[in-house]
Order: C-alpha cells, then structure tokens, then sequence
C-alpha cells in the first residue's frame, strides 16, 4: 500500500449504499460530507469496517431536519440517523458536526465544544493519526493532514499531535492506543510509548465502565497476550486489575514452564487463537490469579503448592469483575469457571458419578467452556498438547453424562397410557410390552407415535403371554445393544479405547 490522494473504485464498492445515501443527501441539502475515523483507516488496510462514522459541517438541528428519523441525544453534536435494514451494523449512521474541543479538566470529556465550519479542524482534535483520514467517498478523494497513510503502512500507532498533550486531554486514549495494537497487530511509536508510561496515572479518572469495554475488546482481539503484556509495561496494567501484575516472577511447580502471568497470559492467547468466547477468555486469564497469595512450599515434595488457589481464585475474579462493572450473568459464568477449573486434577479417577457431580457443579450450560478453560490452562504450562488421553476420557464421560439413556422413556407412550387405554394390570407383562416397543422404534423412528405405538400394543396384547415375554426380552437385548454403540461411538469420536 502506497500513499494515495484517492481510494480504489475496489474499496469505495465496500461501503454500503445506505451509508452513501446518508452523505449523498447532506450533500444534495448543500452540505460537506465525509467518512471519518476507524471506517476510513479499515478500508485503506482492507478490513471491513464495523461502524460507520460520518462529519459534516451542517449542525446538529440541520442534520436532523435532513433526516427526520433520527435522534440527538449527547453535548458533543452527534446525530444518530436511523436506516431501514436488517443489518444491525447499519441500522444507526452517526453524522457528527465538524467541532473543536478545548479544555478537559476531568480528563476525559472536553469542558467545552465548538462547531466547526472546516473538515482540517475537526481531524486536528482526534486521538491518532490512522484515525484522522477523512474520505469524500462521492469522489473517492482522500484527506489526510497527519500522514495516517504512511502510519498505517509502517504499522504504527502515533498520536495527532504532540502525544502528552493528546493523553492528558483523555485518559482513555491510553488504553485505546494498546487496544488498538492488540486489533490491528501495529506496534506503538516510541514517544507515544512513553507518553503513555508517563501519564499512566491519568486512568485514575476514567470511568471503570469505559476502562472495561476496552479491555473486553482487547480480549476479543487476536494478540491479548501482546497488549496485556504492553499494558503491564507502560503502567496501565494495574488499572484493569491490581491482581493480575501480582503474577509476575511467581514461579511455579515443576510442571509450569513460566510464571503466574506467563501461565495466565498464554492461557488466554490460546483461548483468542481457538476464538472461544469471551467468557472463556475472562476465565482463562484470571483462573490462576490467587496463586500468588496461596503459594507455599512443601519440604516433603520439594515443590510449589497452591491449595486453595481456585477457591480464593474465584473470589478474587469476583472482585475483580464486580469492579469493572461487567454484567452479573458475566460474573456468575466466570467466577464458576474459575472456582471449578481444577476438576481434573486427579485424573486416575474418573467416574461417570464424579463427572455429573461437576456438571451439577457448574452447570451444564457452561460444562464445555470449563473443558475449554482446561485446554487453555494445560497450553499455558508450555505443555504442546492439548487434550493427552486422560482428558480425552473426561469428554467422552462428559457425552456420556449428558446423554439421555436409550430406554422406554424415549417411546411416546407409557405405562400409565397403556394402563388407561387398554386396562392392563401393573406387572411383568407391561414391561414386556413397553420392551417389544421399543425395539420396533429402535428399527424405525418414524414408528415412534401415538397412534402407530397404540396399534401396536393392541397387536403385541393378542399374541401368547411366553411369545410377548420373548419379544420383550430381545427388545431389552436391543436396547442394550444400541447403548452400548452409542458409547462407543462417543468413545471413537474422542479416540478413546
């Protein structure tokens, strides 16, 4: 990619029409119209863009007298467009005024905000130079005062401006440059680097609200591992959580190759790399978080113990995330994952009765994410393998466990039905019935209806009692046949013998 003064007719095809018809139509009212910001930096690297954002020069009331539909609900100018279409990522255009911006006493939110009358102004005021391209899509015409282009060629996170002045005005942007490198895989400028290390502490005066929906899209970028590691080395780390830094030069047993935040770090990389949710991905990084605390050394194994880690562990994570103000159903799901994700630490004794324990533990919504966690926890040890025999046979158990059982609960008829129906007497011969059923459903599914089981068991109660014994019989034979090949299919699918 070279620097450009026009976009390719290949990417302006990229933005959708209702976006255009938005520009278009502040154009047709006598207005300048732009693309601005993330959308405009994704086209040019050929990401697709999520959100769309439009400035103009028209004001907050004349935008809204172009579209009616809309709502204007903030100090800063934004005008939310509502569009017709099933896309949710289209559904709102936010069309914001040129403005200027002066003083941020709380160090977030700008004391006062001007609109604008020049696109030059509007762009001088925003936080990096890949965010401040601007885009007449109408004639594919690039505007791009700070050299963005060239910072996105080079990979580069740089700040508009002189960077101490640009994160003393908005703490926020601390966290959002290292999001930004965990997004799009750049590295930081250097004086925005130090910049950063050395107004760490202007984070203290940020909301814990918007300090938690950058880290939640740092977890869901490709390379958490890359901007956390960041973050613990420009001084941000701590404004997540204070535990998590706790980690570092905590060595641990023999059968970790790093220490605690190595271990937590590589635990969650793999989790992003497997792109498991983001719950999985809470759990991953805290699930070691206590050990620190909960480390002794035992004389007898000569060795690191960590009793209790995922006890305290599960605490802590609640803090932790009550803190950071994430939703009670996050908290519950992780805080579980994290109290429960030692479940396997005694893998010679697996039993079926054991494993619906952990279930009932956990949950059975949640089961899979905490054999995930397991995976996450056994990569993070700097072990290569991810799932070795043992926890082969624990999913296998899980199928099993959570498996209905092949049995006459499956017929859409029962004992009381035939009772009522055709008033047979409680006993042996009902079970024998009930047995024949089955092994007609077994053969054939489409057989499994009230009106076919019915006919049947009419038919099934006029043939000799020793004959309906027989046949209920080699119906349970059947039964138990079919269980045994599900089972082993359940075993075969997770190479287990």
């Amino acid at each position: 990619m070279e620097p450009t003064e026009k976009l390719s007719d290949s990417l302006l095809a990229l933005i959708p029409a209702e976006v255009v018809s938005v520009s278009s139509n502040l154009r047709l009212a006598g207005y300048e119209a732009y693309l601005v910001g993330g959308c405009v930096r994704d086209l040019l690297i050929n990401r697709r863009p999520k959100d769309w954002d439009i400035t103009t020069n028209a004001k907050p009331e004349q935008i809204q007298e172009i579209f009616p539909n809309s709502y204007y609900t903030n100090d800063f100018g934004t005008v939310g467009v509502k569009i017709d279409t099933e896309n949710e990522s289209l559904q709102i255009i936010e069309v914001t005024p040129y403005r200027t911006e002066s003083g941020y006493s709380n160090k977030r939110h700008p004391d006062s905000v001007h609109f604008g009358e020049k696109l030059e102004e509007d762009l001088a005021r925003r936080d990096f130079t890949i965010n401040a391209i601007a885009l007449d899509e109408s004639k594919g015409q690039i505007i791009d005062p700070y050299k963005g282009q060239k910072d996105l060629i080079l990979e580069v996170i740089r700040t508009v401006g002189e960077p101490h002045k640009r994160f003393e005005e908005d703490g926020l942007r601390l966290m959002r440059a290292v999001r930004l490198v965990a997004e799009l895989n750049f590295a930081l400028d250097s004086d925005t680097a130090e910049a950063i290390k050395s107004k760490s502490l202007n984070l203290k005066h940020i909301s814990r609200e918007r300090i938690r929906d950058e880290f939640i899209r740092i977890l869901n970028s490709d390379q958490p591992m890359m901007a956390l590691v960041l973050s613990q080395q420009l001084g941000i780390l701590e404004f997540i959580s204070s535990d998590l830094p706790k980690g570092i030069g905590i060595d641990q047993n023999q059968a970790h190759s790093y220490d605690v935040f190595g271990h937590l770090l590589r635990a969650v990389q793999h989790a992003a790399d497997k792109n498991w949710s983001l719950d999985v991905r809470i759990a991953a990084l805290f699930h070691d978080v206590s050990k620190p605390e909960t480390r002794r050394w035992s004389d007898e194994k000569k060795d690191w113990t960590f009793y209790g880690h995922d006890v305290v562990g599960a605490k802590t994570t609640k803090k932790a995330l009550e803190d950071l103000k994430f939703s009670r159903e996050t908290i519950d799901k992780v805080t579980k994952l994290v109290r429960w994700h030692m479940f396997f630490s005694d893998p010679d004794e697996i039993t079926l009765s054991a494993v619906r324990r952990m279930i009932n533990n956990v949950g059975e919504e949640n089961i899979w994410d905490l054999l995930n966690l397991r995976i996450c926890d056994r990569i993070g040890t700097g072990r290569p393998k991810e799932q070795p025999f043992r926890f082969r046979k624990y999913k296998s158990m899980v199928e099993e466990a959570l498996r209905d059982p092949i049995s006459v609960k499956m017929l859409k008829t029962n004992g009381d039905r035939i009772i009522d129906i055709f008033h047979v007497e409680p006993g042996p011969k009902l079970g024998w019935i009930l047995n024949a059923l089955l092994e007609d459903v077994l053969d054939n599914s489409e057989n499994n209806n009230e009106k076919y089981l019915d006919k049947k068991t009419s038919e099934l109660l006029n043939i000799p009692e020793k004959e309906l014994k027989l046949l209920g019989e080699l119906g349970k034979k059947k039964r138990d046949e079919k269980e045994a090949e599900e089972l082993k299919k359940i075993l075969e699918k997770n190479y287990v013998e």
